[in-house]
This record gives structure tokens, C-alpha cells and sequence, in this order.
């Protein structure tokens, strides 16, 4: 049977119950010294424990990390904003040339646009659920009245406008990051609102290690990605990607 600690090594006693203890160990020293040291002995591990609640809370280290998160900031230059509706399109021009001379691909992030410069950067926000994509302009469209901006259908798929077809979107034309070190990383979300990106990385740390939010300011906006790791190779990335995938997230491997 388990011993406990006896009631005479209770710091919260009163003086007067002290005194009363003291005259229970007038009994001879032959007796009491063993007694002692059993006592000792069957709390010493109890102590330990209350020696280890020393160490900063989890709490405490979540905020350190949030704060060295948020450190993270790219700047990038706004070089204008519009808003309106957006579509997207698929197999039909999968594999045509598209008006900058690049093959369709219906797989990748890029999008037609009529008036900005193709091979330039742009921000999409679906305003609809908060959630923005960075695509590349390499075609000219769309050639619907009243929609600023064709998508890609990986881009709808990402951005969530699949289904219904349309959105009401912000497009904000930006200059692209210039990165000298060749790196992979997971984007498994972006978002507008800073709540619902620490919401998906907080779910996601309970499965994946280094997986944290990092933040694009505008002029106009800031816009927070959930990335996971830093992987080397494109293939130890993607090893990474395919787990998320079977969990039902959506991921883009990305070296930006």
C-alpha cells in the first residue's frame, strides 16, 4: 500500500499545533530519528514534482512563439486595388496558349486579367470567406461583363469559389518577392483575418512540428499565411504535403 505523508509535515499548521507535536517527540531518540527519515523519504518524491511547476507554463511559451511570429513580416509594394467579381476557368483551355505565350495549365496559381501587365503579381482575396492566394497575371480576360478577373481552377479550388463559380473578390496588384535562397515550404492557408490563421496553425501543430504564420503587408492589407517546415528538396516537401492532403487540407508547396 502507498504510504502518505503524515499530517506533521503539514507547512499550514498553527504554532499551537507545533507545540503539540513537540510533545510527541519526548519520547526516546532511538525511536523518533527512524520515524523522521521514513517520513522524509516517503514525501521526497512529492517535492520534486512541486520543484518541476517551476518551469514557465505551456502558456507562457505559446506567447514567446506568437511574438516571434508575428516578427515575421514581408513587405511588398501595392501598386493598386480593385474589387469586383471573379470566375474561374478549367479543361476547356487546359493545354492552349495563353496571351503571354505560356500553356495553360489549369493546376497552377495564375490568372487572366485585361489591363495589368502580364507576369505581374496579384493578391486575390475571396472577401466571401476571408481567404487570399497570390497568382500570377500570364492571360488576358475575362470576357464577361461586370468580372475583373479569371482564376485558374487550382486557384477557385484553393480560394474556395469552386462550386458556386463566382465571388466578390479584391484584386491588389503587388511587386513579387525576390528570394536568393532556394527553399520549400506548405501553405496550407492565407487569410485577411489574423484570427482564423492562428486558429488552423493551433490545429495543426497538434499533428506537425514548425508550423507557424507569417504575414504580407501592403499598403492596403495584411495577409496572414499558415506555413509548416522548411524543407531542403521539393520531394521532402511534398512527403509532408501528401500527409495534409489525406487530411482534407488544401496545400500548396511553395519556395516564396
Amino acid at each position: 500500500m502507498k504510504k502518505t505523508c503524515t499530517p506533521q509535515l503539514d507547512t499550514g499548521r498553527s504554532r499551537q499545533a507545533q507545540g503539540d507535536r513537540t510533545g510527541v517527540f519526548k519520547r526516546p531518540t532511538i525511536v523518533v530519528i527512524p520515524l523522521v527519515l521514513l517520513l522524509l523519504m516517503a514525501c521526497a518524491p512529492e517535492h520534486r514534482i512541486i520543484i518541476e511547476r517551476e518551469i514557465p507554463p505551456p502558456e507562457k511559451k505559446e506567447v514567446l512563439k506568437k511574438e516571434i511570429r508575428e516578427e515575421k513580416i514581408e513587405k511588398r509594394e501595392s501598386k493598386g486595388v480593385q474589387y469586383g467579381i471573379a470566375s474561374w476557368y478549367g479543361s476547356d483551355f487546359h493545354g492552349r496558349p495563353t496571351s503571354s505565350g505560356e500553356i495553360y495549365d489549369m493546376y497552377q496559381l495564375t490568372c487572366a486579367h485585361n489591363t495589368l501587365p502580364l507576369g505581374s503579381t496579384v493578391m486575390v482575396t475571396n472577401l466571401e470567406n476571408g481567404r487570399s492566394l497570390e497568382l500570377k497575371v500570364n492571360d488576358r480576360g475575362p470576357f464577361v461583363k461586370e468580372r475583373i478577373i479569371d482564376l485558374s481552377y487550382a486557384a477557385a479550388q484553393i480560394l474556395g469559389m469552386w462550386e458556386k463559380g463566382t465571388a466578390f473578390v479584391k484584386v491588389e496588384a503587388i511587386g513579387p518577392l525576390i528570394e536568393k535562397i532556394q527553399r520549400f515550404t506548405l501553405q496550407v492557408g492565407s487569410f485577411i483575418d489574423e484570427n482564423n490563421a492562428q486558429k488552423l496553425a493551433d490545429e495543426l501543430r497538434r499533428n506537425f512540428e514548425n508550423v507557424y504564420v507569417t504575414t504580407v503587408e501592403t499598403l492596403t492589407q495584411k495577409y496572414h499565411r499558415v506555413r509548416v517546415g522548411q524543407f531542403e528538396t521539393e520531394e521532402s516537401a511534398l512527403s509532408t504535403a501528401v500527409k495534409l492532403s489525406q487530411m482534407g487540407f488544401k496545400v500548396l508547396v511553395t519556395n516564396r
